[in-house]
């Protein structure tokens, strides 16, 4: 897919694998359309980009509020005049297992992890139909594809989306719209050090967590943002971000019922 002079709408661009995606299309010519919560954020990546001769907008959203999202197509086409990309990035991350996290905690989680990217999909899908080669790029996680205790909430989203992406795929075989779903491994970005845990978790014990967290997170963002522009030019329906993610992937077809058993031994040492 040839993405110079496309049109890309990036949720989740103020910082970490949105940025540096919007860094990877815009170096490739890709006009950008870019969404975050985090209004600061979002500005400082405009400004990253502003020495590129690609024209970008910033759009302030939160993927959790219908009435915003169903109002940013037409914003974005009146700045932009198409759509040809949609990258669905946006999400939180919530410790805990399924006894310690909230029913509110786990819904506010699934309504932006899982529930954002519907929404925006719905929203897009009549603008990127009109393309004469468009994609959803959809990004799901490592544990979208395995599931560690502790990470219930999480890995029913980022599950969740993976199931959501196939499916849409195999709907729109045959259109000018193709899929992809990312699964990325440890990417040093923030993700862990905003993660929401659950209310009375002890101090000692969260700081544990998140260090234990921050050692699994190292690929750099820059390098994920690249992996994935490479996978939307080569239309590939999977792309796997990060040596972590492959051999999750590999383990997870070989042991679909015991790979856990090993994962485990490998993350005590």
């Amino acid at each position: 897919m040839k993405v110079t002079n496309r049109v890309a709408v990036i949720t989740g661009a103020g910082s970490g694998i949105g940025r540096a995606t919007a860094h990877s299309l815009a170096r490739r010519g890709c006009h950008l359309a870019l969404a975050d919560i985090d209004a600061a954020g979002l500005q400082e990546t405009a400004s990253m980009l502003g020495h590129m001769a690609v024209r970008v907008t910033t759009h302030a959203l939160d993927v959790a509020d219908r009435e915003a999202v169903r109002l940013l197509p037409a914003r974005v086409l009146a700045a932009h005049k198409r759509v040809d990309l949609l990258v669905n990035n946006a999400g939180v991350a919530l410790g805990g297992s399924f006894e310690q996290v909230s029913e509110d905690d786990f819904e506010w989680l699934m309504d932006v992890n899982f529930n954002g990217v519907v929404r925006m999909t719905r929203a897009f899908l009549p603008l990127l139909r009109q393309s004469d080669e468009a994609r959803i790029v959809n990004v799901s996680s490592i544990y979208g594809i395995v599931a560690p205790p502790g990470q219930s909430a999480y890995s029913a989203s980022k599950f969740a989306v993976r199931g959501f992406s196939n499916a849409l795929r195999h709907e729109l075989d045959g259109s000018s719209v193709g899929v992809s779903v990312v699964h990325p491994g440890g990417v040093a970005t923030a993700i862990a050090r905003n993660a929401r845990v659950p209310r009375g978790t002890p101090d000692d014990e969260t700081a544990r967590g998140r260090e234990l967290a921050e050692k699994l997170l190292r690929l750099p963002p820059e390098a994920a943002g690249e992996l994935i522009a490479r996978g939307i030019e080569a239309r590939q329906p999977r792309i796997l971000v990060g040596g972590d993610a492959k051999v999750a992937a590999l383990l997870e077809r070989l042991l679909p019922v015991n790979y856990w058993r090993i994962l485990k031994k490998a993350a005590a040492r």
